[in-house]
């Protein structure tokens, strides 16, 4: 698998609700092992953090510079690059 077979992305930054948590839990459901979401937000989505742990799947999130949300999910933690 290469690196970029590894990541789904998903910019959701100039969405309207309810389209990024969509996005998320289809890009949930294409997960293959070895692979993560990686999902740009202007905001943090504290209602995908229980449904993606309902799932069983893994997140982290981390606040860039420029005040945007990086989210990474995957079913296994080793697959997350941070």
């Amino acid at each position: 698998m290469t690196p970029s077979d590894k990541t789904i992305l998903i910019d959701a930054r100039n969405l309207e609700p309810p389209e990024p948590m969509d996005r998320a839990l289809a890009a949930a459901g294409l997960l293959r092992d070895g692979q993560h979401v990686r999902m740009l937000l202007h905001r943090e989505p504290f209602p995908l953090y229980s449904i993606l742990e309902t799932m069983g799947l893994t997140y982290r999130t981390q606040l860039t510079p420029e005040g945007d949300f990086v989210i990474l999910f995957a079913h296994d933690p080793e697959d997350l690059p941070f």
